[in-house]
C-alpha cells in the first residue's frame, strides 16, 4: 500500500467511514450518488494501490455490464419496450435498474478493496479484540486466508513451471489435472498450517487466562474532529434527502440538493486528506 494520510487516523475512524460509505452505497440508488460513490472509491483505491487499480477495473467493468444486461431478461417490468428476447419484453426501465444494481456491486467491491488496504488485521484486533476476542481472531484468520491462498497458488504454479510441469496444462484434461494437483497441495498446506497455528497458540498459553492486548493506537484531537465532521455530513445526508429513485415500472428520480454535497464530501474525505498532506509536504520542501 502506498503512503496514505487517512490510514494514520484511529481505526475507529476508518471503520466508521467505511461502514457509512458501504451502507450508503448499497441503500441509495440515485444515479448521482452512485456516480459519486464509484468515482470516489475508484480514485481512493488508485491512491492506495497505484496502477494495480486497472486490474480491478478490468474485472469490475464486465461485472457491471453482465448485471446490467441480464437484469431485463429476468425483470420485465417497464413501459418502454426496447425489444423482445425469447418473446419477453426487454424494457428500458429494467435496463436502468440493472445498471443501478451493477453500480452498487462496483461500489461495494471498490470500498471493500479500500477497506482491506486501510483497516489491517492489527487495527481490527485493536477495535474488537477486547469485545469479542475469539470472534475477532477468527475473522482475522478468515480474512487473511484468501490472500494467503493466492500467494501460495502463485508459488506452486511457479514451482511447477520450474520442474517442467507447465506443459501438462495445454489440453483441457491437463488443465483440470494440474488444477487438482495444486488444489491438493493447497489443502495440505492449509491443514499443516492450522496444526502449526494451534500448537503455537497453545504453547503461548492462549485461552488459559484473561486476554490482554497491546495497542499503539490512541485517540487524538484530530480523530475527534474527523469523527465530528463525518457525523455532521451523515446528518446532512439523512436530513436533506434528495436521494430517492425508482426505476420500475416508471422512472422517478428526486432532484439533487444539499444531501448530494454532503455525500460527496463524505466519500472524498480520504482524497481531500491526501491532497492536503501533499500540499503541506510541497510547502515544507519549498521552505528548505
Amino acid at each position: 500500500m502506498k503512503h496514505d494520510a487517512f490510514s494514520k487516523y484511529h481505526p475507529l475512524v476508518s471503520f466508521l467511514f467505511f461502514a457509512l460509505t458501504i451502507v450508503f452505497g448499497v441503500v441509495i440508488q440515485h444515479p448521482a450518488y452512485l456516480l459519486a460513490g464509484v468515482l470516489s472509491g475508484g480514485i481512493y483505491l488508485s491512491l492506495l494501490i497505484g496502477k494495480k487499480v486497472f486490474r480491478w477495473l478490468t474485472a469490475l467493468i464486465p461485472l457491471f455490464l453482465l448485471v446490467s444486461l441480464v437484469n431485463p431478461l429476468l425483470n420485465h417490468r417497464g413501459s418502454t419496450v426496447l425489444c423482445y428476447v425469447f418473446s419477453n419484453p426487454y424494457t428500458l426501465e429494467a435496463l436502468l435498474h440493472g445498471m443501478v444494481t451493477g453500480s452498487i456491486f462496483v461500489i461495494m467491491m471498490l470500498w471493500f478493496a479500500c477497506y482491506s488496504q486501510v483497516l489491517t488485521s492489527d487495527k481490527f484486533i485493536c477495535l474488537f479484540g477486547r469485545l469479542i476476542p475469539t470472534l475477532s481472531l477468527l475473522l482475522v484468520m478468515v480474512l487473511r486466508l484468501i490472500p494467503s491462498f493466492m500467494r501460495k497458488t502463485s508459488q506452486l504454479t511457479g514451482a511447477r513451471k520450474c520442474i517442467g510441469k507447465s506443459g501438462d496444462a495445454v489440453s483441457f484434461r491437463g488443465k483440470v489435472a494440474s488444477g487438482m494437483t495444486i488444489l491438493s497441495a493447497l489443502t495440505d498446506h492449509a491443514l499443516e498450517g492450522s496444526i502449526t497455528t494451534a500448537d503455537s497458540m497453545r504453547s503461548r498459553g492462549y485461552g488459559s487466562g484473561k486476554r490482554t492486548s497491546f495497542q499503539i493506537y490512541r485517540f487524538t484531537p484530530r480523530d475527534f474532529i474527523l469523527i465530528a465532521i463525518i457525523a455532521a455530513l451523515t446528518s446532512g445526508i439523512l436530513a436533506f434527502g434528495g436521494n430517492a429513485a425508482t426505476y420500475t415500472p416508471a422512472v422517478e428520480i428526486d432532484r439533487v440538493g444539499v444531501g448530494l454535497i454532503c455525500y460527496c464530501a463524505l466519500c472524498f474525505i480520504p482524497i481531500i486528506l491526501q491532497i492536503k498532506e501533499a500540499v503541506q509536504w510541497r510547502i515544507s520542501i519549498s521552505r528548505i
